[in-house]
């Protein structure tokens, strides 16, 4: 069976000291700085590995899925930077998807995709049927797809694998 798998993944808590600095370049707080490692572990210990790295180009953004490629052992040029993702809408983030490249002679492809609120939320929800209210600062929606093509994802096809955040219990 060809799967799919979709991380999405919300950017780690940001810093609002500045309130001069434009949005886009927000760094962490020093939440978000111990979320994202932590977080990164979490994926780790699942044994998920990315095949493709797709990040919002914000600060805040980049600086989460940093810190995933260096708990991952994953080289930093392997981060392909969206430019769409950055404020994206759930129709914005469909588009994102449904253009990705699918490898040959790969059953199962995993992409990490890390972007912002409410955007993702709402795409969340749309993909899998679900009722998730926020995803919180550093949490990961695990998402999978039984289509051959990145091109046949749509409303409704995902199923969730996982919901997982910072403050979540075990």
């Amino acid at each position: 069976m060809i799967m799919k798998k979709l991380y999405l993944i919300r950017h780690a808590k940001s810093s609002w000291d500045n309130t001069l600095m434009k949005d886009i370049d927000r760094p962490l707080n020093k939440r978000g700085e111990k979320d994202a490692p932590r977080m990164a572990k979490r994926i780790k210990e699942r044994r998920i590995f990315p095949d493709i790295i797709l990040s919002s180009p914000a600060h805040r953004a980049l600086s989460t899925c940093k810190a995933f490629c260096r708990i991952l052992k994953l080289e930093e040029k392997q981060i392909k930077i969206a430019h769409q993702l950055y404020h994206a809408s759930e129709d914005d983030l469909l588009e994102v998807v449904r253009g990705l490249q699918d490898r040959k002679n790969d059953d199962e492809e995993i992409v990490f995709l890390f972007g912002h609120n409410p955007g993702l939320t709402e795409f969340a929800n749309s993909l899998l049927n679900e009722d998730i209210d926020n995803i919180p600062t550093c949490g990961i929606i695990a998402c999978s797809f039984s289509v051959k093509k990145w091109s046949e994802v749509s409303w409704g096809s995902g199923e969730l694998e996982f919901f997982d955040y910072p403050k979540k219990k075990d």
